[in-house]
């Protein structure tokens, strides 16, 4: 295939992730102008993403997938050839240089975000029906700067909207490869609605630069043989691993694996390296030849399905725009690293033990069987308490780092300010004055109008007398009513307007007079005293 069959598509970023704020927009215009093309539009789509770590060969693969897709268009037969036939020599020339997908050797990442490939390719389905295939290439995991939200949300995308996925791993399937694919699918699970059924459909584990061939061999029977080792359930693994196995599992409809050997050392170590097939061995060439055709091959294409329906370029723009919009909202929760869940979760057990310290020792003083106290004793025994639990929390061992720590000191705090306000309103109902003070208010209130209107009455201010004799009447009937709203528990919402008024009347009026009198009282009593003293 030469270089500018490939110049007429190119790699379009359709997914754009922002590095500064984390987050990814839709190219809804770039997407449109691919997939909503005439001859493109209608037709069933085939959708084959690569995902994985950063600078492990995605983009790499993907142009030789362009290669053998580009060997089977039409306008590169002779005529009498039809659509869908391709080359045994789509692989190309010894010297020919690998374009299309961008990538570059070295250590830095290439690709961000997620791009497609600008013209999908017509191909014959499996029963004969002409299909688009589109190439899907994603933004690498796990580089210095992407977020593990960012790795999921890219990963998860690309599943959910591919019909194959193609799981780039380096050297061998390892634990914290399972680990991952777990969290990134069950991140996009829970942006599907229905996820009763497997969710995703064909999951290919590609593990490159295999350098065990003596005990597995190259291809798919020694790479499903291993994935089958892999994914083994047993009753002697913790609980943990078997949870991993199961949910992989459960995700995908079809999952298989294929074993690919090391490129050579030319490939690794040459800066100018540019794709030349004479310059990769043969062994990855001739495994090449095996896998590509084995998932683009048109008796192998697998159309996209969602909840067993077929989808179409025109509906795959819908399902784009409406899945990026699930990942831009706040619906989803927030993905974690390990080291950030267990250092959440360790930090959370602290305060919850710092807590329990707190409610015990508050619960010596002023606990349900304890009798009242009064607001000041209170005070500083939550001090003392509060400072206990305080200097429980920051001597524990916590992960995360002070600065991490932080925010669950603070959370501590607001809780225990919480707890403390919960011990004030308990101790203030044991106060046998709090609970008598709207009845004694109402009564006082009572008493004092029926004084009053029999001074107005006898001097003959009589609309004031009959004003006064009202609020008699008035308090009367809400001394009355609450009096049964406490004792029959219905009608609660009235009782609080009544104690809330009862409070009104108390601290406006009545409490200053009641002051003032026991101030009085106390001073008669004083001035009596020494007065008998000195006579």
């Amino acid at each position: 295939m030469s270089e500018n069959q490939v110049s007429a598509g190119r790699a379009v970023p359709i997914v754009i992730s922002n590095s500064e704020d984390h987050t990814f927009e839709l190219d809804e215009e770039a997407l449109e102008k691919i997939l909503l093309q005439e001859k493109v539009r209608d037709k069933k789509v085939i959708v084959v993403s690569v995902a994985g770590a950063f600078r492990k060969g995605k983009s790499f693969l993907l142009d030789f997938f362009l290669r053998y897709l580009h060997s089977g268009q039409e306008e590169t037969k002779p005529p009498g050839h039809d659509t869908g036939q391709y080359s045994n020599e789509w692989i190309g020339a010894e010297d020919d240089a690998l374009t299309g997908f961008p990538w570059r050797g070295g250590s830095e990442r290439d690709t961000t975000g997620i791009l497609i490939w600008s013209e999908p390719f017509l191909c014959q389905g499996p029963d004969g029906e002409e299909v688009a295939v589109i190439l899907m290439d994603t933004q690498g995991a796990f580089d210095s700067q992407s977020t593990v939200k960012d790795c999921a949300t890219v990963f998860a995308l690309s599943t959910m909207l591919s019909s194959v996925q193609v799981y780039n791993l380096s050297q061998n399937i390892q634990e914290d490869d399972l680990q991952h694919l777990q969290l990134f699918t069950e991140y996009g699970r829970l942006a599907l609605e229905n996820s009763s059924a497997k969710p995703f459909q064909s999951l290919v584990f590609l593990v490159r630069d295999w350098s065990f061939p003596y005990e597995a061999g190259y291809g798919f029977e020694g790479g499903n043989a291993t994935l089958e080792k892999r994914l083994k359930l047993s009753d002697k693994q913790h609980v943990e691993l078997q949870q991993v196995r199961k949910h992989i599992r459960s995700c995908f409809q079809n999952i298989s694996c294929f074993l690919l050997p090391h490129p050579g050392l030319k490939v690794a170590t040459n800066p100018k390296f540019d794709g030349r097939l004479s310059d990769i061995d043969d062994d990855f060439k001739k495994q090449l030849r095996t896998l590509v055709p084995s998932l683009l091959a048109p008796d192998q294409l697998i159309s996209k399905e969602i909840n067993g329906t077929k989808v179409t370029a025109r509906a795959l723009v819908e399902y784009f725009k409406a899945y990026i919009q699930i990942y831009q909202g706040d619906e989803l929760p927030e993905p974690k690293s390990m080291l950030q869940a267990t250092a959440e979760a360790n930090n959370l057990a602290a305060v919850a033990n710092a807590k329990d310290i707190y409610n015990k020792e508050m619960e010596q003083v002023c606990g349900g069987d304890k009798p009242y106290l009064n607001p000041h004793d209170m005070d500083a025994a939550h001090e003392r308490c509060r400072e206990q639990a305080m200097t429980l929390f920051n001597s524990t061992k916590k992960m995360g780092g002070e600065e991490f720590s932080a925010q669950y000191s603070s959370k501590l705090g607001g809780e225990i300010e919480e707890q403390y306000e919960i011990y004030c309103r308990s101790n203030d109902s044991k106060n046998i004055f709090n609970a008598a003070r709207t009845p004694a208010t109402l009564f006082s209130v009572s008493i004092i109008m029926y004084f009053l209107s029999g001074c107005f009455g006898i001097i003959g201010l009589y609309s004031m007398a009959n004003f006064a004799n009202v609020l008699l009447g008035l308090s009367l009937v809400l001394l009355f009513a609450w009096a049964y709203i406490r004792y029959s528990g219905k009608y609660r919402e009235p009782g609080m307007y009544i104690d809330m008024l009862a409070d009104i009347i108390w601290n406006s009026i009545l409490k200053n007079v009641v002051e003032r009198l026991i101030y009085q009282s106390s001073k008669q009593a004083m001035k009596k005293a020494l007065d008998k003293k000195t006579k």
